[in-house]
């Protein structure tokens, strides 16, 4: 585990030049032997040279036991023996040092040596005072070492502790709150969660009557249906303190650190009594537990072990709550979901028309609107939209708006917005031949036709031939909320995924890559036709899956299949057979009103793009040889 703060970096850096200070310090005050200069003799050659007077200068160090000589040399170099007994010759103004031990001036004089007429000396006093101030300032150095050294451990350990501690974000009171007013499109979630408030509120109530409210909430939904908002208006409507934490943010690579994180954040909440714990994205953490296969996370198991035991283990009554989201219950532990954890579960579903419109009125607050701006129209064309698709809508429109340098956002703006939204921003920038257009416009055209013939249809919105993402163009349908869909309303769905490629075929005698995604949709559809919703008179009134299980030892998913070969081969029959009556019917639906197919393109490929009462009036001008809509109902079935 490495801690590379600059705060001990610095640290470290400040010890390095106190040892050196310390180090050059002893040098100068002499503390630390270091050897003269000049040429190494005998102490016999220095009594040799001063009882002949060569020598014109001395300096005798005490402290160091050494002298230094300054050779006082008339006429030729005289030959002398060095210290390791090598010869050498002494000029006049040479330097020499020899080492004097313990010995003083006075045992000098006694044994021969003769002071010159210039001669210095190191008093044993001025090396006392050098010695004490070079152990006082030493003991200084020592000290702030050591204060320095115990201050960085503290703070490694404090990042240590720090590292186990929990990642959880606290929201406090002086935070602007968020209500159920501020979330729309989940009634029926929300009435769920008011018992929840109800007792973070008046819990003593609740005790009275010996009633405990559920230990753990779970919300379930698909992504951007509002499950952190809502825990938010949990808590905003309930005016407690919020703890706000992924499930990912306990999970490390230092087994240990997610079960201490998980342990504190509940002492948090304990301390914070009543309040509300919030883990997004659960599913990062309670995943199924693989038991020690070989293959599962230790550390993941760990932390999800000790988030089941705080759950089980505080008081039900001590007001702590605990809400989390995920949009992958189906791969959660079961010690999770079972009771006395997470008793309730809340079901976001994606809203229907009116919630739609109602969240649409929350987003559009502040902005400017036209008189056009109907949120009937755009809740009604953004079917299938989650409440953070629809807040992506409101922020596109407005961006729109200022763009073209408007003072409201109008429906054109809502409608190019839904575009966005739906196939990303126009391309533009590419060149597209005029053989591509004209494919383009009657594969658009063959969509929205068919689909405004066939009765079981939605009706059609608009249709553009203007590439946005990976689409070189696109029919959208005005959608309704249903929750049941029958077979014929199926059939035509088909029919009208396919009439792009119909049309191709009728009027250029080829296909081409176009209608790939219209033919995998279909595909799908009609495989689900037949083995989910049993709509195949052939093979009765039941379902063909296929269902995964767990591999070799629990690693990887295998699939097995739930009926036999001749089943199979079957089921391709019948799949091909609604695909072919499907492509059959668009086929005739084209046939019978080709002048309206050629107008409606020509029209497209003038405009690029038809809506509203232009659309309308493409349906129903008037035109030779037309088969009306009521010629063809029945066709489908």
């Amino acid at each position: 585990m490495k801690f590379n703060s600059p705060a001990l970096k610095s640290k470290n850096v400040f010890i390095i030049f106190l040892v050196t200070a310390e180090i050059l310090f002893a040098s100068i005050s002499g503390c630390i032997p270091v050897n003269p200069t000049g040429t190494n003799i005998t102490l016999s050659e220095v009594i040799s040279l001063s009882q002949s007077n060569n020598i014109q200068d001395v300096n005798i160090d005490s402290t160091s036991g050494t002298m230094t000589i300054i050779a006082g040399v008339t006429g030729s170099p005289l030959n002398i023996n060095n210290a390791a007994g090598s010869p050498v010759q002494v000029k006049d103004g040479d330097q020499l040092w020899a080492a004097t031990g313990a010995l003083t001036l006075a045992d000098l004089k006694g044994i021969g040596f003769v002071l010159p007429p210039v001669y210095t000396t190191n008093s044993s006093g001025s090396s006392s005072t050098s010695t004490i101030l070079y152990i006082a300032i030493s003991i200084v150095i020592i000290v702030a070492l050591f204060f320095f050294l115990s201050r960085a451990g503290r703070q490694v350990q404090n990042q240590v502790t720090n590292f186990s501690r929990s990642r959880a974000k606290l929201v406090s009171g002086n935070t602007p709150k968020m209500t159920f007013a501020d979330v729309a499109g989940a009634d029926e979630a929300k009435e769920d969660l008011k018992e929840v408030v109800d007792f973070l509120k008046n819990r003593w109530t609740f005790q009275k009557m010996g009633a405990t409210i559920p230990k753990g909430v779970l919300l379930v939904g698909p992504p951007g249906t509002g499950k952190t908002l809502l825990a938010r208006a949990v808590a905003g409507e309930a005016n407690v303190p919020f703890f706000s934490v992924s499930g990912s943010e306990f999970v490390e690579m230092f087994v240990g650190v997610g079960a201490a994180r998980v342990r504190d954040l509940f002492q948090q909440a304990m301390k914070n009594s009543p309040c509300i714990i919030f883990i997004d994205e659960i599913d990062a953490v309670g995943r199924q537990r693989a038991g020690g296969i070989p293959g599962s996370h230790e550390e993941r198991e760990q932390t999800l072990n000790q988030i089941l035991v705080e759950m089980d283990g505080f008081d039900p009554n001590a007001g702590v709550i605990v809400l989390a989201a995920t949009n992958r219950v189906d791969v959660l532990d079961p010690a999770l979901l079972r009771p006395g954890r997470f008793d309730r579960r809340v079901t976001l579903d994606l809203p229907d028309i009116a919630g739609r419109k109602a969240i649409l009125q929350i987003h559009v607050k502040g902005k400017p609107l036209g008189p056009d701006a109907d949120l009937d129209i755009v809740a009604k064309e953004t079917h299938g939209f989650s409440g953070a698709d629809l807040a992506n809508v409101a922020i596109e429109a407005a961006i729109l708006a200022v763009r073209r340098k408007k003072t409201t956002i109008g429906i054109d703006e809502f409608e190019d917005a839904i575009d966005r939204v739906i196939a990303g921003p126009a391309r533009t920038s590419i060149k597209i031949n005029s053989k591509d257009r004209e494919l383009t416009a009657y594969h658009e055209a063959g969509h929205a036709l068919v689909a405004h013939a066939l009765p079981n249809v939605d009706p059609v919105r608009k249709i553009s031939i203007v590439a946005r993402g990976s689409m070189g163009g696109y029919t959208r349908l005005l959608s309704e909320d249903r929750y049941f869909m029958t077979a014929s309303q199926f059939k035509e769905t088909l029919a009208t995924l396919l009439a792009g490629h119909a049309s191709e075929e009728m009027m250029f005698n080829e296909v081409s890559t176009g209608p790939h995604s219209d033919i995998k949709q279909a595909t799908a559809l009609a495989r689900k036709m037949v083995t989910d919703f049993g709509m195949s008179e052939k093979l009765g009134l039941r379902t063909y899956g296929v269902e995964s299980v767990s591999g070799y030892l629990g690693v990887g998913p295998v699939e097995q299949r739930d009926y036999s070969e001749e089943i199979a081969r079957q089921i391709d029959e019948e799949v091909n057979k609604i695909l072919q009556n499907a492509h059959q019917v668009a086929k005739e639906v084209l046939n019978g009103n080709k002048p309206r197919l050629t107008h409606i393109a020509n029209k497209l490929l003038a405009k690029e793009t038809l809506e509203g009462p232009e659309l309308e009036t493409a349906f129903a001008e008037t035109l030779p040889a037309v088969i009306k809509p009521e010629v063809i109902q029945g066709k489908v079935g």
